[in-house]
């Protein structure tokens, strides 16, 4: 090998360890900065657990539903039907619970409402609304609704498909009745940026849609009111001259889930601006009677 060759190789196998050094100087932290992390260096907190502060002094059930600051406070039923549901139910077998004001994206399974029980001490373990009836029975020991009448299910299909349907669209789809309360309730209270408040309200609506179009290839204002219409007369025939559904000695389940809707239907302090539920449910004094006496526990 000439001199000229070995010079050549031996800048070649210096330029080779120049390269990785060079790669691992561009990507080295500069020496100031390194000294900052030297002296605090980066720690991963463990993942955060559901806030607990204020529940660990809890001395009653707490029930997380929809409703606002001042509603809680005085134990007003909730704007939300399906809170409302549970609400009530657990009014009527006599557990006792305060309300707390939240939102979906707070519940752990996505949906409210939910409870954290006051006992066993220590236990944060929340309660999802499918699981509610089972833990009150625990609690309580009420009758299990279900075993009483074997047509339960089928009236509360009623509820959970016509009168919902119903419901949603009143609530969504209508555009005055989505300014004055939708947006109002459940829009508005979850923040001031009008940018996101668009965002919120053009999901709420798309959500029911999809929801209504599940059952249907398009959206019938005329089919949902006249399938409401001949749920409220089934249910005014089931409940007929009784003072609860199923001829119960006390409210249960049942009479949670249909004091739900009624009394939003007919609460004027919602604001509705259009309300043919009203008038359809206007026509069955018995269920509006039912109302009344429920609403008396509140």
């Amino acid at each position: 090998m000439t001199s000229n060759e070995s010079r050549d190789t031996s800048e070649q196998l210096s330029d080779s360890r120049r390269e990785p050094r060079r790669a691992r100087d561009f990507f080295a932290v500069p020496a100031p900065v390194k000294r900052v992390f030297d002296r605090f260096p980066l720690f991963t907190h463990p993942a955060n657990e559901l806030p607990h502060s204020a529940w660990s002094t809890r001395r009653e059930n707490q029930l997380f539903v929809f409703t606002d600051a001042a509603g809680a406070r005085r134990g007003r039923p909730s704007f939300n039907p399906q809170c409302l549901k549970w609400q009530a139910y657990l009014k009527f077998v006599g557990i006792d619970f305060e309300i707390v004001p939240s939102n979906n994206h707070a519940s752990p399974s996505g949906v409210l409402p939910f409870l954290l029980p006051a006992l066993p001490v220590g236990n944060r373990t929340p309660i999802p609304s499918n699981k509610l009836q089972k833990w009150a029975i625990e609690e309580v020991h009420c009758e299990e609704e279900q075993q009483l009448n074997v047509r339960f299910e089928v009236y509360s299909s009623l509820l959970d498909n016509r009168i919902r349907n119903a419901w949603l669209y009143h609530l969504y789809l209508n555009p005055e009745n989505f300014q004055a309360v939708a947006r109002r309730l459940y829009v508005d209270p979850s923040t001031t940026n009008s940018l996101v408040r668009s965002a919120l309200a053009a999901q709420l609506q798309q959500a029911a849609r999809d929801e209504l179009l599940k059952s249907s290839t398009y959206i019938d204002v005329g089919v949902l009111e006249a399938e409401a219409a001949e749920a409220f007369e089934a249910l005014s025939t089931l409940l007929g001259d009784k003072t609860h559904f199923f001829d119960r000695p006390n409210p249960g389940l049942f009479d949670a889930s249909v004091f739900a809707y009624t009394h939003l239907i007919l609460d004027q302090s919602i604001g509705w601006k259009y309300n043919r539920l009203q008038k359809l449910l206007s026509q069955h004094e018995n269920l509006i009677q039912h109302r009344e006496r429920l609403f008396k526990f509140f």
